[in-house]
């Protein structure tokens, strides 16, 4: 609406809402003050945190208002329409965040938690109604109708079916949903790795993949910039809405700051599965959307590392009868504080620091090493 009121009034400082830059800056602060002013607002309307079984911070968590990500994610959607010029593609997407936050809130309110095969079922549903949208409208969007892929050790970008896409979307965000989810348990954690991860897709998708020519230099070693130029409006043209996306990845942003000062520890609020299945989903649209599913390394490394083993660990115990990381408990967050006698802010900070470390070693092997 911002953008288009701009283009409306066309006159001074007016003219600056067309300014991709000047939304992003909006939709960061805005989306911020809005969660920070509001949330307590709400505590006395959202659910009471019953606690997780085996996990060493439910007494601490129990009785706290949960599931705030109905109320945040709620006024990223609401932001986005009113500051971003929206495509059907975005549409869609903001619509899937929202339902599938909405999946989690009405597990954090139920006075039963939910299956776990009913959740995955859930999940698989809005992961593969994403990946498929993706799909279509990349491909749609494409003037040689192909989605590709632009790989770590590969010079020339790989074409890629609309099928095969579907599977590696599907994969990618059901992962995305299911560790973020895992990885909520310390104060502050989980929405602060998310955090980076959503700076940094904020920033690659408009400084990087949104501007031709470093998208030409850094994606398209040994062409001449014409020629890389051309190439990237043939491969990549849905990056054009590089700049849109990275708005919007602004304002999750600030909503999240916004949240983030309520959950800092000692935290007076949780976000609940609503909160932590959402905004893993929209991590991996992101990555999807950067058309390198390996970037899910780079912006979730620790998540991965924190909730995803335990997932893979219980897979594997359970339907193969393996058993790995015996002695290891999952989340990893838990295992360092009990074994290791590592608090909160130290199990934060080093997570954290671990993440960018490793972050700028994979960006620099993906964007260049081709």
């Amino acid at each position: 609406m911002l953008y288009y009121l701009g283009d409306l009034l066309n006159w001074g400082p007016a003219r600056l809402l067309q300014s991709y830059s000047v939304l992003i800056v909006t939709a960061l602060y805005v989306g911020f003050f809005l969660v920070w002013k509001f949330l307590p607002k709400f505590y006395k309307f959202l659910p009471s945190d019953r606690g997780r079984e085996f996990t060493l911070t439910a007494e601490a968590a129990k009785g706290k208002p949960t599931g705030s990500g109905v109320v945040f994610i709620s006024m990223f959607v609401i932001l986005c329409f009113l500051i971003v010029p929206l495509n059907l593609q975005q549409y869609c997407i903001l619509f899937l965040t929202w339902v599938m936050m909405l999946t989690g809130f009405l597990d954090d309110r139920s006075t039963k938690s939910w299956g776990e095969y009913l959740k995955a079922f859930l999940d698989l549903v809005v992961t593969v109604a994403a990946a498929t949208v993706l799909a279509l409208t990349i491909k749609g969007d494409s003037p040689a109708g192909k989605i590709y892929f632009w790989l770590p050790f590969m010079t020339n970008p790989v074409s890629v079916p609309v099928w095969l896409y579907i599977i590696i979307g599907t994969v990618i965000l059901w992962a995305s949903v299911n560790t973020t989810n895992c990885t909520d348990g310390v104060d502050g954690l989980s929405s602060t790795l998310v955090l980076f991860a959503l700076i940094m897709m904020g920033l690659i998708l408009y400084i990087v993949l949104g501007h031709s020519e470093i998208a030409s230099y850094l994606l398209f070693p040994g062409h001449d910039i014409e020629e890389a130029k051309s190439m990237i409006i043939e491969y990549f043209p849905h990056f054009t809405d590089g700049a849109s996306w990275a708005v919007i990845c602004f304002a999750l942003s600030g909503v999240l700051l916004g949240y983030l000062w309520h959950n800092a520890y000692p935290s007076k609020v949780l976000m609940g599965d609503a909160g932590s299945r959402a905004l893993g989903f929209f991590i991996g649209v992101c990555v999807m959307l950067s058309g390198n599913p390996f970037l899910i390394l780079a912006t979730s490394t620790m998540i991965f590392i924190d909730g995803g083993l335990g997932l893979l660990k219980v897979a594997l115990k359970r339907f193969f009868h393996i058993n790995i990381f015996s002695n290891v408990r999952f989340p990893l967050h838990d295992h360092v504080k009990k074994n290791h006698g590592w608090s909160p802010a130290q199990v934060l900070i080093k997570f954290l620091t671990l993440q960018l470390l490793i972050s700028i070693a994979l960006l620099g092997i993906f964007l260049k090493i081709r």
